[in-house]
Order: structure tokens, then C-alpha cells, then sequence
């Protein structure tokens, strides 16, 4: 059925990048992505491909300025272009400079969609707590998960890198967040997500947070044997697997306690 799409692309260039994506389950959502068929997105995806961000930039602002909203240039132009970007990333079409220059377009759109966004008073789908795990000085992946998540309306707290497994309950107590994505680089770091997976069932904290992993080595499973909630392949599946979890989390916090009353709880008294 992927080929329907194609008649719907008028973008040659878009068109060819189409030529990427090649597992079934992929293409039945890039389908998804660019259903509209409009032309404007289209271009916009394209350019941002491409890594032309001051193009990007233009056509963000022209379709504002036309009367799009910026949740549909956002999901029809910004992160339909990025998905592509990551399905070539992941399989070695495209490498690390590529992805960045990639990133640096959505950014420049993203100036102009943020500001909306925001004055529209419009609260976050959840609170999430990024970090690469202890001994893992590499931050892209996580950088452009994170760039993605905020694109989709979550509001993220980013602990950079060399992050250790009390840095992160320190954040969910702290921000209060209900998910927690944790990324490495390296197969001699992957251990430490099961080290911070644990420290959370020491906490007492486990079922209170929904926990991410991530990362170029990090497998389904792997995520599994770690006791990992999710395993994001690429920063759009990202953003689907924590859009999964907010809406499923939306209905625990009206019965449980958040981290921060938890952990009061757990307080000796003073009387």
C-alpha cells in the first residue's frame, strides 16, 4: 500500500527520500505523517532532510503567516521530515554530522512554532527526566530525542551526560515527572540503565515512573532483560512511546500518589 502515498508526494526530492523507508510498519507510518498531502509540509519536510535550515525557517514562517497552525507544521512538516531522518540515521545512510545539520533545520523551525506554542497556554502532555546513563559521556541521540519531545509537547528536564541512577529519582522527586528516558553509547555503559532500573525499586519509586531506554547499541531485547518500560529505535519512536505512556499515566495520577507525596510518606514522623 506504500505506493498510494507516492501519488500524493509532488516533492520529487521528498519522493525520493521515500526510497528509505523500507520496513512495512515504518512505511504504514510515514503514510501516516504525510497523509495530508499538502505541499507546504511536504517542502518543509524535504528541506529539512535536506538540512537546509534557513529554507526551513522561511516556509515555517510562511505557512504561519497562511494560516497553519503550528501544531500541523509541527507534526505535518517538522516531525515528518525528522522521521526519515532517523529511519536513514539508524541505517546507515546518513551518520552523525548529517543527523546534527538536520536537527539545526528543525531548531530554525522551531523558533518559530515555539513562542506560539507557548503563549498559547496550553499545559504539556507530561514531564520527562533525559539523561545518559553513568559513564557515557555521548549526548546526539538523547539531544535530538529530546529537541523531538519538546516538538511534541512534552515538557523535558535534560540531565546531560554521566548521569548517575540518584541524579535521576532525584529529578522525578524534584519535577515530579511520571517517565524517565535513560540513553547510551556504548555496550560498557548499557548495564548501568539496569543499575538505575534497580535503584528505582530500591527507592520504592519503580511503579510510579515509566522508564525509557534508548541508544545506538540498546536492543528490544535488551530493554527487556533490563526491566526497561519501552525501547525507543529512533527519536520518533521516541515521542510515540511516551505519548503511549501519558495517556496511560493520565489515569494513574488521579489514584496515586506523585513521587513527591510518595516519598513524604515514607518520612518518619516528628511526633
Amino acid at each position: 500500500m506504500f505506493y498510494i502515498i507516492l501519488f500524493m508526494i509532488k516533492n520529487e526530492g521528498l519522493k525520493e527520500e521515500f526510497k528509505h523507508v523500507t520496513v512495512p510498519d515504518e512505511q504504514e507510518h510515514i503514510e501516516g505523517l504525510f497523509a495530508s498531502g499538502d505541499d507546504l509540509m511536504q517542502d518543509i519536510a524535504y528541506n529539512l532532510i535536506s538540512g537546509n535550515n534557513t529554507e526551513v525557517g522561511i516556509l515555517v514562517k510562511k505557512a504561519l503567516d497562511d494560516g497553519y497552525s503550528a501544531n500541523i507544521v509541527l507534526d505535518d512538516g517538522l516531525i515528518a521530515g525528522m522521521a526519515i531522518v532517523g529511519i536513514k540515521f539508524r541505517d546507515n545512510v546518513i551518520f552523525v554530522p548529517e543527523v546534527l545539520i538536520s536537527a539545526r533545520a528543525m531548531k530554525a523551525g522551531m523558533e518559530h512554532i515555539e513562542p506560539i506554542l507557548s503563549a498559547s497556554g496550553v499545559e504539556p502532555i507530561g514531564t520527562i527526566i533525559m539523561g545518559t546513563v553513568k559513564g557515557d559521556l555521548h549526548d546526539i541521540g538523547k539531544n535530538l530525542c529530546i529537541m523531538m519531545l519538546r516538538g511534541g509537547g512534552f515538557k523535558v528536564h535534560d540531565l546531560g551526560v554521566d548521569t548517575k541512577p540518584d541524579d535521576f529519582i532525584d529529578a522525578v522527586m524534584e519535577h515530579e515527572a511520571a517517565i524517565v528516558g535513560m540513553s547510551a553509547l556504548l555496550t560498557t555503559t548499557m548495564p548501568n540503565m539496569g543499575t538505575t532500573i534497580e535503584a528505582f525499586d530500591d527507592a520504592g519509586m519503580r511503579e510510579e515512573v515509566k522508564i525509557m531506554v534508548g541508544g545506538a547499541p540498546v536492543t528490544q531485547e535488551f530493554a527487556d532483560e533490563m526491566g526497561a518500560d519501552a525501547y525507543g529505535a529512533n527519536a520518533v519512536d521516541c515521542v510515540q512511546k511516551a505519548k503511549d505512556f501519558a495517556v496511560s499515566k493520565c489515569c494513574l495520577l488521579y489514584t496515586s500518589p506523585s513521587p513527591r507525596d510518595r516519598q513524604k510518606s515514607r518520612m518518619p514522623s516528628s511526633a
